[in-house]
């Protein structure tokens, strides 16, 4: 039988759509192996949001065909597209396919080496009711399962002055909604209890781009009503599409997850500008104080970008002082990093090196504190814990609470996939020690967020 491994650099539309890739390969009679052993075609879907990233997507290619010449390595994903515009050459990767038609690999693969098919023929038989390549047969797939990924929108048309995405994913699209509603059902009916909804762009999901229908806040009702499903959670969406309709349905339906994450790349209005980012500070702060009143348990989780060009210290303050003032459960920080035809690429002022790593630490001890306070209003209480497995040590369960505080507590295997009631009783340093609770009753005496004046 042959075997394909697979890997993954970057965000979640990549990871969902790695997975795509691979269900493809294994319906067609492909055996996954993992990635670190032998296998006759190696599919890797790259990153190039940053430096490091192209250059650890270049890094694994090489790699990986000097550890198995005999080895077929597919490279896909935004770094092959990347490596077009700059005229790089990865002659290791004996097959590039194209960004937008990455979900057709396993065609292209065929295509280049045509004597796969007789190959793939010899193993698969449509007709075996045992087939254990049929994807209708869910007897094999693990029996708990918990938390999946769903692409519902791709392309970016915002033109960040950082930002090489779209120039990588350029065609802007919304997958239809009867297409996400058969996915999400049969993902409900093999176990998963939890739908993460993502896009390059993902809150331009709608009917002008191809939705035939509904608009964000309306597919993710949609979704959350589907039996078996019983947490949706949005991942990365823009301020500027953060919408009053969006913050009602996440008002209304109680299995949309108390979480957004809205980056904020900067919290000076100069360096927004700069940035070609929609929005300034006070845009930023009066968004996430209506969405508290709104929404007295939210969770934004953002990120933030250190030492864009031009940024000196004020600029940066200005950064503490929306961190500080939203209070972010947590944040990811990363180092503003040149992208070859961006226009920040070529911009005076540029920070050097040593100062963005000074600036991401002291961000990051600032960013701590607001994801601790954050926490603390929540000891002693019961919140809902999607079980996701046993912590790094195997010994205490773990998984997310609604709004995305990570809770590592007692409990037995057997509640492992499922959505428990956990008491939160102290902090650890990246979310809370607890322990099963005998049922779930949502707490009411929340302390709601106020949000002080903008800083100008």
């Amino acid at each position: 039988m042959l075997t394909a491994a697979f890997t993954t650099l970057g965000c979640k539309v990549n990871q969902y759509e790695t997975q795509r890739i691979l269900d493809s390969f294994e319906e067609r009679g492909f055996a996954i192996a993992d990635f670190t052993q032998p296998a006759d075609v190696y599919v890797i879907n790259t990153c190039s949001v940053t430096q490091a990233a192209e250059r650890k997507s270049r890094q694994m290619v090489r790699r990986l065909a000097r550890q198995n010449p005999d080895g077929i390595v597919v490279m896909t994903g935004c770094y092959g597209e990347m490596a077009k515009i700059k005229g790089e050459s990865v002659e290791e990767a004996k097959l590039i396919v194209p960004n937008s038609e990455k979900l057709q690999t396993l065609h292209h693969l065929l295509r280049a080496f045509p004597e796969f098919e007789g190959r793939l023929s010899a193993v698969s038989n449509p007709s075996d009711p045992t087939d254990p390549t049929d994807p209708s047969d869910n007897s094999r797939r693990p029996a708990r399962r918990t938390r999946a990924t769903v692409k519902v929108q791709d392309g970016c048309n915002v033109f960040c002055s950082f930002c090489s995405i779209p120039y990588t994913r350029k065609v802007m699209g919304s997958r239809r909604e009867s297409e996400i509603v058969a996915e999400v059902e049969k993902m409900a009916d093999q176990g998963y209890r939890e739908i993460v909804i993502t896009g390059v762009l993902v809150g331009a999901y709608g009917p002008d781009s191809g939705s035939n229908g509904p608009d964000l806040a309306k597919i993710l009702l949609r979704l959350a009503r589907i039996p078996g499903i019983e947490r949706v959670r949005l991942s990365s969406i823009e301020p500027t599409q953060v919408t009053e309709s969006l913050l009602n349905a996440f008002a209304e339906e109680p299995r949309l997850c108390n979480h957004l994450h809205i980056p904020l790349q900067s919290g000076d209005t100069r360096i927004l500008r700069a940035m070609n980012r929609p929005y300034d500070q006070e845009f930023y702060l009066r968004l996430c104080e209506f969405a508290y009143r709104k929404l007295p348990d939210l969770a934004i989780t953002s990120d933030i970008m250190v030492g864009f060009p031009g940024e000196g210290r004020a600029e940066f303050e200005s950064t503490i002082h929306v961190a500080r003032t939203v209070g972010f459960a947590r944040a990811h920080l990363f180092r503003f990093s040149q992208r070859p035809g961006t226009p920040a690429a070529d911009m005076p002022n540029q920070v050097s090196d040593e100062e963005k790593q000074a600036r991401s630490e002291e961000l990051a001890a600032v960013c701590r504190d607001t994801q601790q306070r954050y926490i603390a209003r929540y000891l002693g209480k019961r919140l809902n814990v999607l079980v996701e497995g046993k912590d790094r040590d195997g010994g205490l369960l773990s998984g997310y609470t609604e709004n995305y505080i990570k809770a590592i507590f007692t409990g037995g295997s057997h509640l492992i996939g499922t959505v428990t009631a956990v008491q939160l009783l102290e902090p650890t340093t990246d979310g809370a020690l607890g322990e099963a609770a005998a049922s779930y009753q949502p707490e009411a005496d929340i302390i709601p967020i106020t949000l002080v004046t903008a800083r100008r």
